[in-house]
């Protein structure tokens, strides 16, 4: 144990040395371990950090600096990645599986090194391999700089709620039966809000998820969407939500009656306690206009106002949108808009020099007989970006980036920065299905501004795709129906208070743009962050060449990498 201490203390002061923090320095030592939970009437062994579900909070302030030592005692390999952290020219730590860096293998560790930059409000952390993130994850609450203040009046209280999927089965065993198969996996066995199901499910109604209020307080709700493969509608019986703020950035501020939240997502919402001293029921819905598998149960939690009363018999429930109401989805989506004032300006990218249109696609891949596919015949199922479905490797693409000398042409191709065949995207009825694989990836040089139009199709099973950037926050600058017209919908783009975030929703059959300025130079996954379409190859990797100093340049690497062999 003694030289283990040793070993894990060289590494931190490496990576402190080499870090470039201002803010104050924060420590963990997370160990991630199975942990046995009852839920559901049934024992499960999953995966977890220090034992708890979801996984422990980090809570620092803008401009702070994070250093968090993973030790693996699970079975599998496992990474980290900080979700909605830029990571300023430090890709090492991000963490996404053969993307940045190899797992970390049982019985190792990895210090990893968190630095923020712009963020402010609530990201999240998961784990970046396989189907791991299912149990493994948390929240990061990044308070304001000292000296600063939130946007709002200082709320009375502060919650962070998470919603995430449970399954009674071992999540690796779901995956693994569905690639042996080439088809959908199952679907979860509940939704959770903060590790529990609650009242709807069988043997939960007595450790369901309840938040204490107070009568005239006001509290602030860190909300994360960490569930696998269903974008979530959230509501709040008698109680409107206030938005604040999504993806680690402030919003304008309005008040709804429902959330529309994807995975990968996270909303700040102030509510106030404004209601008589009773139970109120919190519920989590899923969106789903679609022909797909889903998980179709409803989780619910409860606020509890303070005082002496009578529970009531009758608890009251809220109502929102419908499963499948797509135009409640949308209607939400349009409503997020950057502050964009003199504290938080925002900077929205107009000189466009490299322009994608990518069709976001879920396809087929045929298989020989003897691999038992069993979808539509003798194919399995897959996604793809441009008709790219992407092969993750078995090395570090970071590192062999770094290694060959910034030369990207050794270990990967070029993704087409259009669909190969055009087509109408929306209502085609005759195009193929099938798609090719390959590890197609972006290339910007540093300074680059960027758009990328992401087409949804009407290939395979139609739905909407969260699509989520590492490394970046960029600005949805506009989304909607069809296929897009670059007359009329360019005209209709937000560039005065776009949202400026790092996962959005791209609509069923339809579109999303988003810009951002490619000026953090790494290696930096984009994908679905439906984890089946990551698995089936709905992804690339965004390529930022340096700049032309060491301040614009990727740092080199922390003396320790977990190794790949």
């Amino acid at each position: 144990m003694g030289l283990i201490s040793g070993v894990l203390g060289f590494i931190f002061l490496s990576a402190l040395l080499f870090s470039n923090a201002q803010g104050a320095v924060h420590k963990h030592y997370w160990v991630v371990k199975q942990t046995n939970f009852t839920k559901l009437c049934t024992t499960s062994t999953i995966l977890t950090v220090n034992g708890s579900f979801p996984g422990p909070e980090i809570h620092a302030r803008k401009g702070d600096t994070v250093f968090v030592t993973v030790q693996n005692d699970g079975p599998y390999g496992i990474t980290i990645h900080w979700h909605g952290v830029r990571q300023p020219r430090n890709p090492w730590s991000d963490g996404p599986e053969y993307i940045t860096q190899c797992p970390i293998k049982p019985g190792g560790n990895f210090t990893q090194e968190i630095n923020l930059s712009k963020e402010e409000g609530t990201v999240w952390w998961h784990a970046h391999s396989d189907w791991s993130r299912a149990t493994v994850h948390g929240a990061i609450k990044v308070f304001p700089a000292n000296g600063t203040s939130y946007p709002f009046n200082e709320p009375d209280g502060d919650q962070t709620i998470v919603f995430s999927s449970w399954y009674k089965s071992n999540v690796m065993d779901v995956l693994n039966e569905a690639l042996a198969a080439g088809s959908d996996p199952n679907v979860s066995d509940a939704y959770t809000i903060n590790g529990e199901p609650g009242d709807s499910y069988n043997c939960s109604k007595e450790t369901m998820y309840s938040l204490l209020v107070e009568t005239g307080k006001t509290y602030l709700l860190r909300i994360v969407n960490a569930i696998l493969n269903e974008e979530m509608f959230f509501a709040i019986a008698n109680h409107n939500m206030t938005v604040v703020g999504s993806d680690g950035a402030y919003v304008k501020p309005f008040s709804t009656d429902y959330l529309f939240i994807t995975p990968g997502q996270t909303m700040d919402v102030l509510v106030t306690a404004n209601q008589s001293a009773s139970y109120y029921y919190m519920v989590l819905t899923p969106f789903l206009d679609t022909e797909s598998s889903y998980d179709n149960t409803t989780s619910t939690a409860l606020i509890k106002y303070s005082g002496n009363y009578t529970t009531p018999s009758s608890i009251p429930t809220p109502t929102f949108p419908n499963i499948s109401d797509s135009i409640s989805a949308q209607l939400f989506v349009v409503r997020l808009k950057s502050l964009a004032d003199a504290a938080h300006p925002i900077n929205v990218p107009t000189n466009i020099t490299r322009q994608y249109f990518m069709t976001v696609s879920v396809n087929l891949f045929a298989c020989p007989n003897s691999t038992g596919c069993t979808v539509d015949g003798n194919n399995k199922l897959a996604a793809s970006l441009n008709n790219d479905s992407f092969l993750l490797p078995s090395t570090s693409m970071l590192q062999e980036y770094y290694d060959s000398n910034y030369n990207v042409s050794g270990f990967a191709d070029q993704l087409p920065d259009k669909p190969p065949t055009p087509f109408n995207y929306t209502t085609v009825v005759n195009m193929s299905a099938y798609t090719s694989e390959g590890r197609g990836v972006i290339t910007l040089n540093y300074g680059d501004e960027v758009e990328i139009l992401f087409q949804g199709t009407n290939i395979g099973a139609t739905q909407n795709h969260p699509m989520h950037l590492h490394g970046y926050g960029f600005y949805l600058v506009g989304t909607g129906s069809g296929d897009f017209d670059n007359g009329t919908d360019r005209g209709r783009f937000n560039l005065v208070d776009p949202p400026e975030v790092n996962t959005i929703g791209v609509p069923r059959k339809g579109w999303s743009a988003i810009r951002f300025k490619a000026d953090n130079p790494g290696v930096w996954f984009l994908h679905c962050h439906f984890e089946r379409h990551i698995t089936w190859g709905m992804s690339t990797v965004v390529i930022v060449k340096n700049g032309d100093t060491n301040e614009t340049s990727m740092r080199p690497p922390p003396s320790y990498m977990p190794p790949c062999s």
